[in-house]
């Protein structure tokens, strides 16, 4: 559990897929919530945890089911507002005199429904201020069972032509239950209904990136007090944003490890180190094993080996330069919020111990360190903006993921270093190309990926034969799925003329229209 000290939303987690959602939609709304597995909840959590407001997601299984989830009955005791969202909606009934049926879609009456569905109002409520100002409200439904008969207490407030007690509500008790999901787009009113509900719960909305900046310094400093941490510094947005926190609160007593394998981008370890080292006064440690890495990489050409030995000579590296730093007694890590809710999924159980997602490869157990973590409260949008608050430059703020093994996986096949110089100079002119179209924050990941292939060509009077390289951009949200960008064919034109012309070496270029799935964003 945080050590936040702002009022508290508990999102109790029956295993919705979209749960994440939920705390992302009041994060927007500057309210700190947290969200935890359906069975580590007790009474003795609820005490300490001390919810202004409690919220119970969504869920695969079904309250008609022996021994289904649910909450702790002390829950609605709490004498605090609670919403429940389909799956909790149901169990909200069921607990409190309800009755839950399965169902299938016969014709109407009370049965299953998915997919988009719109709700007609039954009277005014609070929480759905600024809904309903036409006839019906459009929303996504995904239940297979239905409520049957409301508990005692409550009213409905919307039905739906397959869900009649689409919206209920105990106005006396601040209970409210909804059949649908508010959380997803297809529910495009859902965030109304958020606010109108935190509004309720009487929230301040006083979850800023500046209190954050505020608390965490002192939270780190009262963690590390006079040791040495160390950070593995990639030049990604967590592991710097990570790495400028914990140097505002305990200046010199951090050291970054900057480790350059040899399978950065053009100009990145010079970017980096510049930027930490020269503007932000950090002590930074520039690890030159370009030729460490690629030695051993060389004749290596399966994708799981090449991934292999960079992790490993990765963990030696880092070892070896962190253990010429006298008193570090602390290893600090960008781990994110999703990182820690995927750590404790709901069927974990209440025993499972939150893992740590070493970024740097499990060397907490090897070495012997603590863990500094100050980013474990936020989401990956917050990071960003907690960026801007402690003032790092946009161009690192913004920048798009990039695969630890770096440009290891965006050359197929054998490593050479010809073929890592070639496709520097390509991604480099695909990625200016992107920026001076303006596309760039259009889109969650562009790269280029030399082809293990050689392929004819004529240039001038000559012939050629030289490598092929993919063009890959997608838009996603999280990485877990993803959509190929639409680029015009002008732009592609435009592009594949620059990079022929730029780039010795490269005399085709394609370009990556697969989704995942089935693809994988990266092609290795």
């Amino acid at each position: 559990m945080t050590d936040i000290q702002h009022d508290r939303l508990l999102i109790i987690d029956f295993g919705s897929q979209v749960t994440q959602l939920i705390a992302r939609r009041l994060r927007e709304l500057n309210v700190f919530c947290e969200i935890h597995p359906y069975n580590a909840v007790d009474d003795a959590f609820l005490t300490a945890f001390a919810p202004k407001a409690v919220i119970f997601s969504g869920g695969p299984d079904s309250v008609t089911r022996p021994g289904s989830p649910r909450p702790p009955a002390s829950v609605f005791d709490l004498g605090v507002p609670i919403l429940g969202i389909c799956y909790g909606q149901q169990v909200m009934m069921e607990m409190l005199g309800g009755k839950v049926e399965g169902g299938k879609i016969t014709g109407g009456g009370g049965t299953a429904e998915f997919g988009r569905a719109f709700v007609a109002p039954n009277g005014t409520l609070p929480l759905l201020q600024g809904w309903f100002e036409e006839d019906k409200e459009q929303v996504w439904m995904s239940h297979g069972d239905h409520v049957s008969r409301i508990a005692p207490g409550f009213e409905v407030f919307g039905t739906s032509p397959n869900a009649p007690y689409a919206i209920t509500a105990d106005t006396a008790r601040n209970f409210y239950a909804v059949q649908f999901h508010p959380e997803v787009h297809h529910t495009p009113n859902g965030a109304r209904l958020y606010e109108n509900f935190v509004r309720l719960a009487g929230f301040k909305g006083d979850w800023t990136m500046r209190a954050y900046r505020a608390e965490a310094v002192a939270n780190i400093r009262a963690q590390v007090g006079d040791k040495q941490v160390i950070c593995g510094l990639s030049g990604g947005v967590d592991s710097s944003v990570a790495a400028a926190l914990i140097h505002e609160a305990i200046g010199d007593q951090l050291t970054c490890v900057f480790v350059d394998h040899g399978l950065l981008r053009k100009d990145e370890g010079r970017e980096v180190v510049a930027m930490f080292r020269d503007h932000m006064n950090l002590k930074v440690i520039h690890a030159d094993e370009v030729e460490l890495f690629l030695g051993q990489l060389e004749g290596q050409s399966d994708p799981e080996t090449k991934r292999k030995i960079i992790g490993g000579l990765f963990i030696d590296v880092f070892q070896k330069y962190a253990n010429e730093i006298e008193g570090a007694e602390f290893l600090a890590q960008g781990t994110l919020y999703p990182d820690v809710i995927e750590s404790v999924s709901f069927s974990g159980g209440p025993s499972v111990t939150i893992k740590s997602h070493h970024n740097v490869g499990g060397l907490p157990e090897k070495m012997g360190l603590r863990l500094v973590e100050p980013l474990r409260e936020l989401f990956k949008d917050e990071v960003r903006a907690l960026g801007r608050e402690l003032g790092l430059p946009a161009s690192f703020i913004g920048r798009h993921p990039f695969p630890g093994p770096g440009l290891a996986i965006r050359c197929p096949g054998e490593i050479t270093r010809e073929k890592l110089e070639i496709l520097r100079e390509a991604d480099a002119v695909y990625i200016d190309q992107i920026r001076k179209h303006g596309l760039y924050d259009d889109i969650w990941q562009a790269f280029c990926a030399i082809l293990p292939v050689r392929t004819v060509g004529v240039m001038g009077d000559g012939r050629t034969y030289d490598f092929a390289c993919a063009l890959r951009a997608v838009t996603s949200v999280d990485g877990m799925t993803a959509d190929y960008y639409p680029f015009s064919h002008e732009f592609l034109g435009e592009t594949a003329t620059r990079i022929i012309n730029e780039v010795p070496g490269i005399n085709r270029v394609t370009y990556d229209i697969t989704s995942k799935p089935p693809g994988t964003i990266e092609w290795e």
